[in-house]
């Protein structure tokens, strides 16, 4: 048995820790020693109780992140990276996420086909093989294992908008549906010829968000027909079949409505792999329990979520936030969990209109440094051990302090991740059917067990 602990206030990040058998009795600090759990809190294991099965963790491939990361020096730019993807420098992510056309975090608006043709003739990649595509390709190289790639448009071109615009919402014109759904698929090609496979996509970010940003507005019924009519076939059509479409790609809180609009849809839905979800509106877990009770054939995704307001340079709390939504998303059955930009620089940025936000991995660009948040370590303590393929087993605790979720690997390594938001240091006795373990745990720590 491994434990590795992050705890606040301490230099304990991802730390091995010593622990003891259930057996050998647990000495206190008053001398006393339990010999019985009954005097602790208990946490209950059972990996013969299988769930979802897991596809992978990840950030996301921004213009912004790229930028930040070309603006240090390459010894930094090599510790960045390898952070996230090195085998064993690193903490596996393998999930991973793109941009078509521009987003927030990108350096101003722009779309890969500017010209006003339906058949898009002058579609290039030029803007995405300047930063982002090496980027790709960077972590790639790094990586021992494939990194899934899905891809999501903030917004169609101008020309193909209501308002004429890339940002402030606007819908889809109803004239360039047939030319957007080709749009999708040029990217996956075009994508392809570099080298980058894309395995899926998602139909639109924040769907029903107008933002001062690249944005573009679709009701449930305008998404169901439009992945229904036009998505869909085009995909098919183009030998894109086997490309995986994520629908909604915004908050938990109204996950259901759209889910029971598109899947109720049998003509919609069978174009529809599962429903992605962010986190902005509140936790509403409840609603994917509800969507994997009703449609357990869809998958449920984690696509975006980021601490607004700056960079958050080493606040606790965002770390935090971060080891509550994936415990609680995994928990209801989320088979993928992937954070927002993959580096942001010290002003949170860049970001063409001033939505600045944070990140696990901050680039001092000014002074070349490199800062590694409190959400960097929590993110690790799951990406780094729970592998793809591996499956949810059944675990709960008798304490309201501790968060928890476990799975087992592929190989049949058992991993356990527990979280202690209290300010206070809680023990706990850890049953593994026939065996277990009797731990303390810090306020303000998780800990990560491979059994």
């Amino acid at each position: 048995m491994k434990l590795f602990q992050t705890a606040k206030d301490t230099n304990e990040k991802l730390l091995e820790q010593k622990v003891k058998d259930l057996r050998e009795g647990y000495e206190q600090e008053d001398n006393t020693t339990y010999t019985d759990a009954g005097e602790l809190n208990r946490v209950y294991l059972d990996h013969n109780k299988l769930f979802q099965q897991w596809e992978g963790f990840g950030a996301a491939f921004t213009e912004s992140a790229a930028d930040v990361l070309n603006r240090m020096s390459p010894k930094k730019q090599q510790e960045m990276m390898e952070s996230y993807f090195h085998p064993t420098k690193g903490i596996g992510y393998n999930f991973c996420r793109t941009h078509i056309n521009s987003c927030d975090f990108s350096l101003g608006n722009w779309a890969c086909c500017e010209t006003e043709d339906p058949e898009l003739k002058d579609f290039k990649l030029d803007r995405d093989k300047k930063q982002i595509i090496p980027m790709i390709k960077w972590a790639k190289d790094l990586s021992d294992q494939e990194i899934t790639l899905f891809s999501s448009p903030w917004s169609p071109p101008a020309w193909m908008k209501t308002n004429g615009e890339m940002n402030n919402g606007g819908k889809l014109k109803d004239e360039y549906r047939e030319s957007w759904a080709l749009y999708y698929c040029r990217y996956i090609q075009k994508m392809e010829v570099e080298g980058i496979i894309i395995s899926a996509i998602t139909i639109q970010n924040e769907p029903a968000a107008t933002q001062i940003w690249d944005s573009c507005i679709y009701s449930a019924e305008d998404e169901r027909d439009f992945v229904r009519d036009y998505l869909g076939p085009a995909l098919k059509r183009e030998g894109l079949g086997h490309i995986k479409i994520v629908c909604w790609d915004h908050n938990r809180a109204e996950a259901y409505d759209r889910a029971q609009k598109i899947f109720d849809d049998a003509q919609a839905s069978q174009y529809v792999y599962g429903i992605g979800i962010h986190w902005y509106m509140g936790d509403n877990y409840d609603n994917l329990k509800l969507i994997n009770d009703i449609y357990p054939d869809k998958k449920i995704w984690f696509t975006e979520g980021c601490q607004e307001c700056g960079p958050h340079f080493g606040d606790w709390n965002v770390a935090e936030r971060y080891g509550h939504s994936i415990i609680n998303d995994l928990n209801h059955n989320t088979s993928a969990w992937c954070d927002w930009n993959l580096f942001l620089d010290e002003t949170g940025g860049p970001n063409h209109v001033n939505n600045l936000c944070s990140a696990p991995i901050i680039g001092e660009t000014i002074k070349d440094q490199v800062i590694f948040n409190p959400s960097y370590y929590y993110m690790a303590h799951f990406s780094k051990f729970i592998k793809k393929d591996a499956r949810r087993v059944a675990l709960a605790t008798t304490s309201d302090q501790l968060e928890g979720t476990a799975f087992i690997n592929p190989t049949g390594e058992r991993v356990v991740i527990l979280m202690n938001k209290s300010d206070k240091d809680i023990s706990y006795a850890l049953h593994n059917i026939n065996k277990g373990t009797y731990i303390k745990m810090p306020a303000h720590s998780i800990h990560t067990l491979l059994l």
